[in-house]
């Protein structure tokens, strides 16, 4: 069997190009050949992953158009010895063709009119002091997800400073029946799963395809519209849905003014309500360093108060803005949403 290696130094000969060469050397000079096929389609293998992970992660973080709200009437009884009394709160799912955001409309509502009373204590304001109520604001928890790059991230305030954590999308094992009603017009399947120490029975539309929901609840071939425990502690009651039409937002702050300028109690409110996009201001955090955060702030507000005003170069006083009331729900709450799952 004739095999020829050119510009071999183990087998080559200056008279001649070809030679004849031992079956035994052939197999071996094969196995040589194949093993550097199969190391240059493994780094190629690696690179094509790599830039899939690339483009995903752009994707994920690619600002999406709403399409669609779903509005929900939340409900949880944060105090089982007070059942008579759960805490409600109306929350909309902004939809878009690859994204969601869960969000409070109430917060969005009184987001709105601190803008008003905003614009209106300045100009009425010659030296720069407002006394403006912002009780019931929009510091809550907001929800991003993005089912085709399995990406979770939660944006959440300590005091006003916004803070960015990341996550992969929780998965549920859901039991989808053959159960179908309709709500608002759109008709939806009924489908059974556990979730953070809760049985959930929910309602999804086909209809509206992205294989997402309210809070973290996903995972379903279509969009969840109404979700409950089997209990009634947890509640997303369906409370309707519309097509998006949102009015153009006429920024408070200049164009001209840099982001480190802008004061922390006016970030977010000239957010664009058409786009689905996580706020880029944001500090990104884990979820340990974000846990600690909130538990210094438990144990001692005052402090972590003027830790942050430090790290953000201003004060209340120096951002001439004076607010009051603090937004949230009652401070007790001794059966959360997560519970621990049971051994």
């Amino acid at each position: 069997m004739l095999f020829e290696i050119p510009n071999n130094k183990y087998l080559h000969f200056a008279d001649v190009t070809t030679v004849f060469v031992p079956k035994f050397l052939l197999v071996e000079a094969q196995k040589i050949v194949l093993l550097k096929i199969s190391c240059i389609m493994n780094k190629q293998l690696l690179l094509i992953g790599a830039l899939l992970a690339i483009c995903i992660t752009a994707e994920a973080q690619k600002p999406d158009t709403v399409r669609v709200r779903v509005h929900y009437k939340f409900t949880q009884v944060r105090d089982t010895a007070d059942r008579a009394h759960p805490y409600t709160e109306n929350m909309v799912l902004l939809v878009g063709k690859t994204a969601s955001v869960y969000k409070s409309y109430d917060g969005l509502m009184a987001d709105e009119q601190f803008r008003k009373a905003y614009i209106k204590a300045a100009a009425n304001s010659p030296d720069g002091h407002m006394e403006i109520n912002r009780s019931g604001a929009g510091l809550r928890p907001q929800y991003y997800q993005y089912p085709n790059a399995q990406k979770l991230l939660m944006k959440d305030y300590v005091f006003v400073t916004e803070y960015l954590i990341a996550g992969p999308m929780p998965v549920i094992d859901w039991k989808i029946s053959g159960d179908t009603t309709i709500f608002g017009g759109l008709h939806c399947q009924k489908a059974a799963g556990h979730f953070k120490g809760r049985d959930y029975i929910v309602w999804f539309c086909p209809d509206l395809p992205l294989h997402t929901g309210p809070w973290k609840l996903n995972g379903l071939p279509g969009v969840i519209v109404d979700a409950r425990d089997t209990k009634n502690e947890v509640i997303f009651q369906f409370d309707g849905v519309e097509k998006a039409i949102f009015a153009e937002v006429k920024p408070i702050v200049g164009a001209d003014v840099a982001e480190k300028d802008i004061p922390p109690i006016l970030r977010g409110l000239d957010d664009n309500p058409n786009i689905i996009a996580p706020p880029v201001r944001a500090i990104k955090a884990t979820q340990n360093e974000y846990d600690k955060l909130k538990a210094g702030m438990q144990k001692n507000p005052n402090a972590l108060a003027q830790g942050l005003a430090v790290a953000n170069g201003a004060s209340e006083q120096g951002d001439h803005v004076i607010t009051k009331g603090a937004p949230g729900g009652p401070a007790k709450n001794v059966n959360p949403i997560e519970l621990p799952e049971k051994k």
